[in-house]
């Protein structure tokens, strides 16, 4: 049976798919990279969703809260600020340059050398970092819901190799022949599906400690285990409460308005106020984005008493104990779904970035579009097989995947936000302050994570990774701006309103941006 609604809903989602999208062009680049910029409010909103979800971080979430409580909840709460400040600001400046890739902003407000770089920071950490932890932690729960060990007959390793390879592969034909459009469409009905699936855990697992009654089993949690619910961190929290105002709001206003593997679903929007809608849309989702990722981590401690050895078991193991059995395949396919729709959104936007920023620029810079999409093509295939292979190695990786992942990526993500916050608000800063930049805050950043905090400080000892990549964010500021006074560009940079699209803003952006902004402040004063 579980088998059976797994295939079925997966098949289901394929299908669907395939006939929204197959007269649609996908051999041009705006039609293949972009979807025809013709992405609605809500496509946006439900491929952002499901692109950001996945199996990293529902389970890696739920393990943290499992062993901390809902303190982890800023990783969600505030994402939906960020969203408001790049629905606001970044995305007006984006759209109106018609750009297709952040680096292409970069080149217009810097250089070509600029944009190259750039490109190449993303798509390592695509292919070294984000791709095989996407794949290795959705892998994980699906060969232990299904037990993929013990139904073929193999090792727990093989049986890992056998599902990696197997969600890779269905993946990367979604993103390769597919393009953005498949992905979105795709991604919307995966994400209708895990609001649902996602929603049944933590409602049969308040049923489950609350002997039917799902106020009772909140108000079970609340008394046992109080603690769980103090949304303040201390300085020796994953998340202390003292990063929300450093570095945690740079992380998030990276991942929503600068990662090419996000903004990208919002630069397809057939226009500036159906990008607007679906980041707010995809924000005000957001805000309870908590019930699913960190509310069964801390109904897991209720149930199977006290902190797990392996906090990031608390999730696939609640799941098994609380879903009745003919609801498993559905929730296995709609988790499988959110793994495939991170994996593919990130080797879309691999296959955009190098077809267009490195492909086009310097391997064939006369290169007609379709020769263009075929060169991404071909690249996308060669990046989901290093992906892949890459993945399984992983499984040694430290217990708290989520936060390993939002350290690592710190190598590139601040320095990267830097150039484009300073791009965006100055206009004499030149070219050279952004490549220094970026060779600084690369470096240095890996410097402290890397060498100073485990080899010289110690860990206990050393500034949270979120105090650290505002520091080296202020800095870099710093010196691009003196960079700016110094040697000043010759001519002040000004940006051209290409026509692409309609850039007229929604005209209900302003309420709707600060009701989400109350709710997430509530939050806090109501859980502190």
């Amino acid at each position: 049976m579980q088998i059976i609604s797994f295939l079925a809903f997966t098949a289901l989602v394929a299908l669907i798919t395939y006939f929204v999208t197959r007269k649609k062009s996908r051999e041009t680049a705006d039609g293949y990279f972009l979807g025809g910029r013709s992405l609605t409010g809500v496509v946006i909103a439900g491929s952002l969703l499901l692109t950001n979800l996945s199996t990293e971080q529902i389970v890696g979430l739920n393990g943290v809260a499992n062993r901390e409580g809902i303190l982890v909840m800023a990783w969600e709460t505030l994402a939906a600020v960020a969203m408001v400040l790049t629905a606001i600001v970044l995305l007006p400046k984006y759209l109106k340059g018609g750009i297709t890739t952040i680096p292409q902003f970069l080149e217009k407000r810097y250089d070509k050398k600029t944009k190259i770089i750039t490109s190449a920071l993303f798509l390592s950490g695509y292919m070294i970092v984000l791709l095989p932890i996407v794949l290795y932690s959705g892998a994980l729960a699906i060969s232990t819901m299904f037990n993929v060990a013990g139904l073929i007959g193999v090792s727990e390793t093989t049986a890992l190799w056998i599902t990696v390879w197997g969600i890779g592969s269905i993946g990367s034909v979604y993103a390769i022949s597919g393009g953005l459009k498949a992905v979105a469409v795709s991604d919307t009905i995966n994400a209708l599906g895990l609001l649902i699936g996602g929603a049944m855990v933590p409602v049969f697992g308040l049923m489950a400690i609350g002997s039917g009654n799902i106020l009772n089993g909140m108000k079970v949690l609340f008394q046992a285990h109080p603690e769980k619910f103090n949304i303040i961190g201390s300085s020796t929290a994953s998340v202390p409460f003292s990063t929300i105002f450093t570095g945690m709001m740079l992380v998030q206003l990276f991942y929503w308005g600068t990662n090419q593997a996000i903004i990208q679903r919002a630069l397809g929007a057939k226009d500036l106020k159906e990008g607007q809608k679906g980041l707010l849309l995809a924000a005000f989702i957001k805000i309870l984005g908590p019930l699913i990722v960190v509310l069964p981590g801390i109904i897991a401690v209720h149930m199977f008493g006290g902190t797990l050895e392996n906090p990031d078991q608390a999730y696939p193991m609640l799941v098994n104990r609380v879903l009745p059995a003919y609801l498993l395949g559905f929730f296995a396919a709609v988790l499988f779904g959110a793994i495939l729709s991170s994996f593919n959104s990130a080797v879309n936007s691999s296959i955009t970035l190098f077809s267009l920023d490195i492909y086009k620029t310097y391997i064939k810079k006369d290169a007609s579009e379709v020769q263009t999409v075929k060169a991404g093509k071909l690249y996308g295939v060669v990046l989901a097989i290093m992906s892949m292979s890459i993945a399984p190695l992983i499984a040694k990786a430290p217990h708290g995947l989520f936060g390993y992942l939002q350290e690592v990526n710190g190598c590139y993500s601040i320095p990267i936000l830097t150039i484009i916050l300073v791009g965006i608000f100055t206009k004499f800063v030149p070219a050279i302050a952004a490549k220094i930049a970026i060779l600084s805050g690369v470096t240095l950043y890996s410097i402290s994570q890397f060498i100073l905090k485990p080899y010289v400080f110690g860990a206990g000892n050393y500034p949270h990774y979120l105090h650290v990549m505002a520091i080296l964010f202020v800095l870099n500021v710093i010196v691009m701006l003196i960079i700016g006074k110094m040697a000043p560009r010759k001519e002040a940079y000004k940006q051209v309103f290409t026509h692409d699209v309609d850039i007229t803003p929604w005209k209900h952006l302003r309420i709707f941006s600060i009701a989400i902004t109350i709710i997430v402040i509530s939050i806090y004063v109501v859980f502190s």
